[in-house]
């Protein structure tokens, strides 16, 4: 997948499947969580940017696509990147991937909203923030979009 930059990989430990020894659809978004937490990096937006500034992220929109189950002990990578650029928000799109074989397991389509944290409201991007932004953007597949 052309532009899209790997940002989280993982283990399906037994005590995050299911009965039925699947991954647990609750851990799929907490690893694209973590995911998205390397894609702000990228975007030169770190944790300790939080501490410093009281601005940060919130998730407005999630739309996850299971593809294929993850067995316990299943190796998963998660590739991402930035679908649009909005005024005050990013949309980007995850593809979480079989290690071994690049089978597709499921997919997350987020948008997510530059906040501050003591005001409780949405904010403009700043310039540097949405130039970096852009340089991850990508193609979002047309099987991505919700109801194709």
């Amino acid at each position: 997948m052309s532009g899209y930059i790997e940002t989280y990989r993982g283990v399906a430990y037994p005590w995050l499947c299911d009965m039925m020894g699947h991954l647990t659809t609750q851990y799929y978004l907490g690893m694209f969580d973590q995911a998205s937490w390397h894609l702000f990096l990228a975007m030169g937006f770190s944790p300790d940017t939080i501490a410093r500034t009281q601005l940060g992220w919130v998730d407005v929109k999630n739309v996850i696509e299971y593809k294929r189950e993850v067995p316990m002990g299943g190796l998963v990578r998660i590739e991402s990147g930035v679908t649009r650029v909005g005024t005050k928000s990013i949309e980007a799109f995850h593809v979480m991937r079989n290690a071994a074989d690049g089978q597709i397991h499921a997919t997350l389509l987020a948008v997510t909203v530059y906040f501050d944290l003591k005001a409780r409201t949405g904010l403009p991007l700043p310039a540097d923030l949405r130039e970096k932004a852009r340089s991850l953007l990508v193609e979002l597949p047309a099987t991505a979009v919700p109801g194709s």
